[in-house]
């Protein structure tokens, strides 16, 4: 699987809590997870904030944005010169916040950095069965 990711926020290079997550996903699905992270600052460069966003800014452009159920429908129907459709749900789930990684968790995240800018590029393997065991994860 290859993510491509900004460089900011949740999915940030830096944060612990999404690398240990892209651990998780990796061990569940048994698979190889490729992460490449765009420079800090050049999220500019990435293709889906200009063939999509600018679309959703046009499509709800002077339209009162009163709730989110006017929300939802002005982005789901946004549809892209080339054909792009959007999709748009609520999700109405509720996460936790101020999850910790524990230095033990996250040294044993099955990280190899690549050579370029190994920070940015890096490929997360499933953890031995023995390594999940231990950190019950």
């Amino acid at each position: 699987m290859l993510i491509v990711a900004d460089s900011g926020g949740s999915n940030g290079y830096r944060t612990r809590l999404w690398k240990a997550e892209l651990q998780r996903l990796s061990n569940e699905l048994e698979l190889k997870i490729t992460v490449l992270h765009f420079p800090p600052g050049t999220s500019k460069w990435n293709k889906i904030e200009h063939r999509l966003f600018s679309f959703i800014s046009k499509n709800w452009r002077g339209k009162p944005l009163i709730s989110m159920a006017v929300i939802v429908e002005l982005i789901g129907s946004t549809k892209t010169e080339k054909g792009l459709k959007v999709e748009c749900v609520v999700d109405t789930n509720t996460y936790p916040r101020g999850i910790k990684v524990s230095d033990e968790e996250f040294e044993c995240i099955n990280r190899e950095q690549h050579e370029f800018h190994g920070e940015w590029n890096y490929t997360i393997s499933p953890q031995s069965q023995s390594v999940r065991k231990m950190l019950e994860i």
